[in-house]
């Protein structure tokens, strides 16, 4: 074992989120890997992984084990004492997106009892996981492609649970807003680069959209707007012990102006806190 606190990630959420795949991220990554443990069995089987000597330990918590998923605030608390480097993820979708994954794949919600529709299991998980959600790191995966999420496990394992990290993420409204987004920013009002023809194909990132949207003053005044309320703000966020903050940066496409800002923001405030910008309608 090394000198470093062994770390462990706790992999929660919606069933059909995408925590098989997060899973396997991780067990490729030469974490000792778990798929739907019971809660009531998570300390005891991490004590004891953690004495023979596993170092990097990943489980998915099941939610069929009913109200005792409650309980996992002081599940955290106790290994937290323990001295291990414990991180909760939660993957979330939107409800549409989620019975869709169900109506493909034609396997059974893990609530189904024959009686509730996908719709109304959904429905009873989500009310279930509301504790847990709110103290996650949480990701919606309802417009994400597998390697791109496979992307973000990845990185969420690499950051530095003791510093508050930033995650910009952009994104299109007419995909709708993230459901993992702890502050929401709508852009639209700046002119659209959608609308030269030259400029439709690029991306937020590209030179030309760049000089577009800083040749527009309004594009500045919302940069500093937001970066203001931002740097006001995180103080307090860390005196709440939060260790992560999602903020969105929406446009209508998710393609050009959202791009813009969330890369912009990002960048000004790396020297503060730790940053990672996603962008969740770009294919990359």
């Amino acid at each position: 074992m090394t000198d470093s606190a062994p770390q462990i990630v706790l992999i929660s959420g919606l069933s059909g989120s995408g925590k098989s795949v997060a899973l396997r991220v991780l067990e490729d990554a030469g974490y000792f890997a778990m798929d739907n443990l019971p809660l009531a069995f998570v300390t005891d089987i991490i004590e004891g992984l953690v004495e023979r000597g596993e170092h990097r330990i990943a489980m998915t918590l099941d939610a069929r084990g009913g109200e005792a998923v409650k309980r996992l605030p002081d599940t955290l608390s106790f290994l937290h004492k323990r001295g291990l480097d414990v991180r909760l993820l939660f993957l979330d979708a939107s409800a549409q997106e989620l019975v869709r994954r169900f109506s493909e794949t034609r396997r059974p919600h893990p609530l189904a009892n024959g009686r509730l529709s996908i719709a109304e299991c959904i429905s009873a998980e989500r009310a279930l996981l509301e504790t847990v959600a709110g103290i996650a790191r949480r990701i919606d995966t309802t417009n994400v492609s597998p390697n791109t999420l496979r992307a973000w496990v990845r990185d969420f394992v690499q950051l530095d649970p003791s510093r508050l990290t930033l995650f910009f993420e952009s994104f299109g409204f007419k995909h709708g807003i993230p459901l993992d987004a702890d502050f929401v920013f709508d852009v639209r009002c700046i002119p659209n680069p959608y609308y030269d023809p030259r400029l439709r194909p690029l991306s937020g990132k590209d030179p030309e959209i760049i000089q577009f949207l800083e040749s527009i003053p309004m594009t500045q005044r919302m940069f500093d707007d937001i970066r203001q309320f931002i740097s006001r703000w995180t103080p307090e966020f860390i005196r709440d012990n939060r260790t992560a903050l999602t903020v969105a940066i929406g446009c209508t496409g998710g393609q050009h102006r959202s791009v813009y800002l969330a890369e912009s923001l990002a960048r000004s405030l790396q020297s503060t806190h730790a940053v990672r910008v996603i962008h969740r309608e770009l294919v990359e």
